[in-house]
């Protein structure tokens, strides 16, 4: 057993605060940048895709922050604490503090992409593709962050490696923002990347995108029933957190994307 005695900030310049958090998001975006133009260079190699460029991509890179903290933020503040912020307009611009939705900020990121490769020319699904090689890398770094600031935390437990966060009462609980940051982070990694460079499923636009999807969904759903659920939201229907619905309806949005480009292939 573990009591969590972690500060949320790293350093106090009294002007400005340094946060984990905070910093998380900065180094989750420039590792996935590099790792993701290490990418380009070996899609270059395929004759069909040697147009690609990386100074394209580094191009993109605001259009990706901007889509990342706008989505993430807004999809947080309207799904899951809309009555609070309401009343609170001001902190809604307080992101270094936390609150931000994978599934506002995926929506983000769509939207940039395809603004991005539409002002490009660039078949949209092939930017996606690379981003999901490499989100993993900033949902791992988002979690760790999320359990240095003690919160996400699971349920209750009495398991050896349980953890009491004193923010929330003497209860030892489940690390579920490491259970998170192993399946989101380092499994969801290895699974994506093993069918996108070596079964170079890269070659296929979407395929990648679609099975990012799906392996995200089913690893949140297997770490949010170790999470206790937002208290100002509960269960739905008894047994379904909001994360849980939400990754249903990526779950369905992957299967519909591999399902659309297997039409397209039978019929091309």
């Amino acid at each position: 057993m573990f009591t969590h005695n972690f500060d949320p900030v790293l350093i106090d310049l009294y002007i400005v605060e340094v946060r984990w958090y905070s910093l998380a998001y900065i180094f989750g975006i420039l590792v996935g940048w590099i790792y993701a133009k290490k990418i380009i260079k070996h899609l270059k190699t395929n004759d069909s895709l040697s147009y690609l460029k990386i100074k394209d991509f580094d191009d993109f890179i605001p259009y990706l922050v901007i889509g990342i903290i706008l989505g993430g933020r807004l999809g947080y503040v309207l799904i899951y604490n809309f009555d609070y912020y309401i009343q609170n307009l001001h902190e809604i611009f307080y992101v270094w503090k936390g609150g931000m939705s994978f599934h506002g900020g995926l929506i983000g990121i769509i939207i940039a992409t395809i603004v991005f490769t539409s002002i490009k020319k660039i078949y949209t699904f092939i930017y996606l593709d690379i981003i999901s090689c490499v989100a993993p890398i900033g949902l791992f770094l988002g979690r760790i962050s999320n359990f240095i600031n003690g919160e996400l935390y699971g349920k209750a437990t009495d398991l050896p490696w349980s953890v009491i966060f004193p923010n929330v009462g003497t209860f030892a609980r489940h690390p579920s923002q490491i259970y998170e940051a192993i399946l989101e982070g380092i499994v969801l990694f290895i699974l994506i990347n093993f069918f996108a460079l070596k079964k170079q499923l890269l070659l296929k636009a979407g395929y990648v995108s679609g099975l990012f999807l799906i392996f995200y969904s089913i690893a949140r759903i297997i770490g949010e029933n170790f999470r206790e659920p937002d208290k100002h939201l509960g269960y739905f229907f008894n047994y379904f957190s909001m994360g849980v619905i939400l990754s249903f309806a990526t779950f369905l949005a992957g299967c519909f994307i591999i399902f659309f480009i297997k039409n397209n292939e039978q019929y091309n």
